[in-house]
């Protein structure tokens, strides 16, 4: 292949999947291999970092190897290498880095460390070629945050958690009802068949200004209801519970999302583009709210599919991308860093600590 074609190859390993893969400028996907780590954390009910870092350290060299070769290119055929820098389980934030510099090296092509927010963040570029600025709602496990994504390493945040993420929310209330690991799309599926209203929970914010999130209070809630049904509730009893979590906290989102927005069209009335990414991003139901959301307030929703929603290598490769045709390199001894947040300038949110 020629070495006039720009291939950054990225890689991922920042909490339990695995990722490695190569992406064009053009916004190619040469390859793009995910090994979830799901069944090693389900006991747990959740990631145990030393578990999920020892798997990153045997797996990384084959998945490397795999997507390499999905994309019949070698080593000299790429322009840059990318891996996630941060945040994230530092034990494989370190694995994936180091990876990544090993092969800078070797390969003589320039190292490119990634925020792995600003993966999710960028995703749309790659899959819509969205221009900036646009609104971000950032919703995954350890984040929820609506951003303005301004540019290249460019963000503005109107807001963020100020306790729990709506994706751990998830997590903790699939564990609270047992409905297993990964809990988000187990929450999903089981409320599909429940009852949203049965329950009577709150959404918290609601109604406040700006536009930060909280979760706890809600997750609470539901840990309350379910002791309240005891020993003999029965699959119909945990699916409402269940379904009555998903609209209280989807609720909640788009409270926040419709202030950001007024925010977002009085700074930028020019741009009428909204993005949902992160592993959040995947659930229809709020898809779909958020779809409503934005056509009644006259905008365009843009969602990446599922696959590059939840934590994988393409995204970064693409930030990777992005980063190269501006010049952003990075040294050799680019340290990994377990909290970095993409707005640095944002005013510290009340109780938030390393989640804003």
């Amino acid at each position: 292949m020629s070495k006039k074609q720009i291939l950054v190859l990225g890689l991922e390993s920042s909490c339990d999947e695995t990722a490695a893969a190569v992406v064009t400028a053009d916004r190619r996907i040469l390859s793009n291999v995910v090994l979830s780590q799901t069944d090693a954390h389900a006991p747990f009910g959740g990631v145990v970092p030393e578990i999920a870092a020892r798997a990153h350290v045997a797996q990384m060299d084959r998945l490397v190897d795999q997507a390499m070769r999905q994309a019949n290119i070698g080593y000299d055929d790429l322009s840059a290498v990318a891996a996630t820098a941060g945040p994230g389980l530092i034990g494989g934030v370190l694995v994936g880095l180091m990876t990544a510099k090993a092969i800078a090296a070797v390969a003589d092509v320039p190292l490119i460390g990634v925020n792995h927010l600003e993966g999710h963040a960028l995703t749309v570029r790659l899959t819509d070629d969205i221009a900036f600025p646009y609104l971000l709602l950032l919703v995954s496990g350890g984040h929820s945050q609506l951003l303005v994504v301004e540019a290249v390493g460019k963000y503005r945040r109107l807001g963020t958690t100020i306790d729990d993420a709506v994706g751990e929310a998830f997590d903790k209330t699939a564990k609270m009802l047992g409905l297993g690991f990964p809990g988000g799309p187990a929450v999903e599926r089981a409320a599909a068949t429940g009852n949203p209203d049965r329950f009577d929970l709150p959404r918290p914010m609601k109604g406040r200004e700006g536009c930060n999130f909280s979760f706890s209070g809600l997750k609470t809630a539901v840990r309350r209801a379910r002791e309240k049904l005891g020993d003999t509730a029965s699959a119909q009893d945990i699916a409402d519970l269940a379904a009555s979590f998903q609209k209280a906290a989807v609720d909640s989102l788009m409270d926040r999302v419709r202030h950001a927005l007024e925010i977002f069209a009085e700074d930028y009335p020019d741009s009428r583009h909204l993005v949902i990414a992160g592993g959040v991003a995947a659930n229809q139901y709020l898809r779909d709210q958020l779809d409503d959301l934005a056509q009644s307030c006259g905008y365009d929703l843009t969602v990446p599919p599922p696959s590059l929603c939840t934590d994988n290598g393409a995204m970064i490769a693409w930030a990777g991308v992005e980063r190269l045709n501006l010049g952003l390199t990075d040294p050799l001894d680019l340290a990994a860093r377990a909290r970095w947040p993409l707005d640095a300038d944002a005013d510290p949110a009340p109780f938030a600590g390393y989640k804003a």
